[in-house]
């Protein structure tokens, strides 16, 4: 029985287009929330037949989009996770962890407005927003961090700045792997800057990642 030579480069050719359409709007939509299909396709270098090959509607492309960036963000907040350390340390453990994830959450933070509904963008954030509160409770009840705020009001705000911060990296604003907003973060979590400086060098160096 002959075999059919022609499917498999086919599939890996529909595998491709997929990851590239699903890129492209997770990209293009944290930009611009209101983009059309047809300049999806566009910008995917795909044509609109394929898109709708793949993701018969918006609705249909947005939920793709909500799967993946849940489970990125869900794999970043278990590889950040300390508990054994200071929470200073496994706060910048966090920040570093979610960064190169950083676009799902301005994602899904732009498509709340518009598509996802608030709810279902809660659903998918809540393990990092869960895992940040904790972490800031903790530092909290050992003294490492301001108490003037409750862990989970001081957690929506510090991932209000992180996106504000992802912004101007992707407006070329700034330039960062991730350190300097841990950084930043550490200081609006209460830590001195000279401490929180040295917390999120000895993180970087323990993670083997280059400061900027």
């Amino acid at each position: 029985m002959s075999k059919p030579v022609a499917r498999e480069p086919q599939r890996r050719n529909s595998r491709s287009n997929r990851a590239r359409i699903l890129a492209t709007a997770r990209r293009e939509l944290g930009r611009n929330p209101e983009i059309t299909l047809e300049e999806l396709a566009r910008a995917a270098g795909v044509v609109r037949r394929t898109l709708f090959g793949h993701f018969p509607g918006r609705a249909a492309l947005l939920e793709a989009l909500a799967e993946e960036a849940g489970e990125s963000l869900k794999g970043a907040v278990a590889a950040g996770a300390r508990p054994s350390e200071p929470a200073s340390h496994a706060l910048a453990h966090f920040v570093l962890s979610i960064w190169p994830v950083g676009d799902s959450f301005r994602m899904l933070i732009a498509l709340a407005r518009h598509d996802l509904g608030a709810e279902r963008v809660s659903e998918i954030l809540e393990p990092a927003r869960s895992a940040a509160a904790a972490i800031l409770e903790r530092g909290q009840r050992d003294g490492l961090f301001h108490t003037h705020l409750p862990p989970a009001v001081l957690a929506v705000g510090l991932e209000s700045m992180t996106i504000a911060l992802l912004e101007e990296v992707n407006s070329g604003a700034l330039e960062d792997d991730g350190s300097q907003v841990a950084v930043a973060t550490l200081i609006a979590a209460g830590v001195p800057e000279k401490e929180a400086c040295a917390v999120v060098e000895s993180v970087v160096a323990e993670r083997g990642v280059t400061a900027v």
